[in-house]
């Protein structure tokens, strides 16, 4: 092959990639800093703005994945830590709060820039707003993925309880699944793994030692409250509660045919919407 004919076939190959969208950033490099007694492992990937992603309870950052990917073609460096407990972020499980949690987390901030986006999946963004409380300087803006409403109905919360039980059954860990995290038309399989159920219950007893006021209104940073059309958590009802409660800070995204699983349905669409408003942000 002439150089003359390898230099056309790049050319078109990249073109091609081009056309098709089929643009790929750089593969995610595992991290890890040191918060006291507690060793958080975290993927970093891309370059640009920071934008920190928070998994839901019990769970682990890996399966951001497809998210994290096109943050990153969107111009934002990504991180994603993994909670105590998953992975290789290890330390106190018991006696901790939000504010443990919150302090694991912005060690990851600090060790990669300034300041970045917080945007916390489910109870991922009870973790976010205690961030940007505690941690004001490192909050550019506070994502809320899929929260859930002031109230919800006991049986959603029990269905997260029985899905971390390795006592239920497939099908029943399915029917939860159905009911409290995946919209109509897509597929829960995928959720059947990744559940920890000691990070659960570490995770759910921080909340009882957090006071509420501590981070409810998430410091005084800019908030996309972004929310699955079909999230049962998140009924229609409660669509503006918090645009209602602090104004001009909220603004309000739905995206439809998604459910609580908001980000792992419809990462696309979700990377999207934090990147347009991202995309707003000043520095």
């Amino acid at each position: 092959m002439t150089m003359r004919f390898r230099a056309t076939a790049l050319a078109l190959g990249v073109m091609g990639m081009i056309s098709t969208g089929a643009v790929y950033a750089d593969a995610p490099a595992l991290k890890s800093v040191h918060n006291g007694a507690a060793t958080i492992s975290y993927r970093a990937q891309g370059n640009g703005p920071l934008v920190l992603l928070i998994a839901s309870t019990g769970r682990g950052t890996q399966e951001f994945g497809p998210l994290a990917e096109r943050l990153a073609q969107r111009g934002y460096r990504v991180l994603r830590p993994e909670p105590r407990g998953i992975g290789g972020s290890h330390g106190p499980m018991d006696g901790v709060s939000f504010h443990d949690f919150a302090n694991d987390f912005a060690a990851v901030i600090r060790n990669e820039g300034n300041n970045a986006i917080l945007a916390g999946h489910a109870y991922g963004n009870w973790i976010a707003r205690t961030m940007a409380s505690d941690h004001p300087e490192l909050a550019r803006g506070v994502v809320l993925v899929a929260a859930g409403a002031k109230t919800w109905p006991k049986e959603l919360s029990e269905a997260i309880t029985m899905i971390n039980d390795p006592a239920s059954s497939r099908e029943q860990r399915l029917d939860g699944l159905k009911l409290a995290f995946f919209a109509e038309g897509s597929d829960p399989e995928p959720w059947l793994e990744g559940w920890n159920q000691a990070v659960t219950q570490s995770q759910r007893a921080a909340r009882k030692l957090t006071n509420r006021d501590d981070w409810w209104a998430g410091g005084k940073a800019p908030m996309l409250d972004l929310q699955g059309g079909a999230d049962p958590f998140r009924p229609q009802a409660s669509r503006d509660e918090l645009k209602n409660e602090f104004g001009d800070r909220v603004t309000v995204k739905v995206i439809d045919n998604a459910s609580h699983a908001l980000p792992a349905e419809k990462p696309v669409e979700t990377a999207d919407a934090i990147a347009d408003w991202g995309d707003t942000l000043k520095d």
